[in-house]
């Protein structure tokens, strides 16, 4: 996918580069923990609520509505940080996933029947996952010298459902997983035995695509 590029900066950072660089994760996902976790990126969890509500323009471009929702997560988790008085060097990653199929965005689902809807729309077909990613840089060496940086990826696979009885998809949705998950199954659990194969990363389905994001920071490795 594209990569977008934006800088805000109110003045130049520092020429040496910082001892430590904090990390900071703006989402309470379990799934991104872990991976960035098996990664061996050391970070904290910062989780700010951000308004999720896009408009239409954006619903109908769900790679580019994935970007806009990763940066105001991400973008939230930097004012609030800055706001504490902080003082230093920081890397924060917001990120967002999007299940698309037949162009229609399909979000955590609401109700049981709602869930029952997705999975038999996915049953023996294939969509798209959207990963987006957004990588803010903050450097804030003394009051009133701040330097910010971001920039916003996505990564998309590919996933095919086996053809799904209803029965099938009803033991599925007796397990509990369905219902904070984008689509209303979790591949890293049991939803792994309603897909057929994968196209792409397996990562990006979970929730973070972890290869692009550590070939395009490395730094995140780095930081302490």
């Amino acid at each position: 996918m594209d990569t977008e590029q934006n800088n805000e900066t109110n003045e130049s950072a520092p020429a040496a580069q910082p001892e430590r660089i904090d990390i900071i994760l703006a989402s309470g996902s379990p799934r991104r923990k872990q991976l960035l976790e098996d990664a061996g990126v050391r970070f904290t969890v910062h989780v700010s609520k951000v308004d999720e509500a896009l408009d239409a323009d954006l619903l109908a471009e769900p790679t580019e509505a994935a970007k806009k929702l990763a940066e105001r997560k991400a973008g939230a988790v930097v004012q609030e940080v800055l706001a504490s008085d902080y003082r230093g060097a920081a890397i924060v990653i917001g990120a967002d996933t999007m299940v698309v199929h037949d162009g229609t965005i399909f979000g955590k689902p609401r109700s049981l029947s709602d869930a029952t809807g997705m999975l038999r729309k996915l049953s023996g077909d294939t969509h798209e996952v959207h990963t987006a990613v957004s990588v803010w840089m903050v450097m804030a060496p003394e009051p009133e010298k701040v330097s910010l940086g971001f920039r916003t990826f996505c990564d998309t696979s590919l996933v095919t459902f086996k053809e799904l009885a209803d029965d099938e998809i009803a033991a599925y949705l007796k397990c509990g997983e369905s219902f904070d998950k984008a689509g209303a199954y979790a591949i890293q659990g049991k939803g792994a035995d309603l897909v057929d194969r994968v196209e792409g990363e397996l990562d990006t389905v979970i929730g973070l695509p972890v290869k692009r994001l550590l070939a395009e920071f490395p730094d995140l490795l780095t930081g302490e």
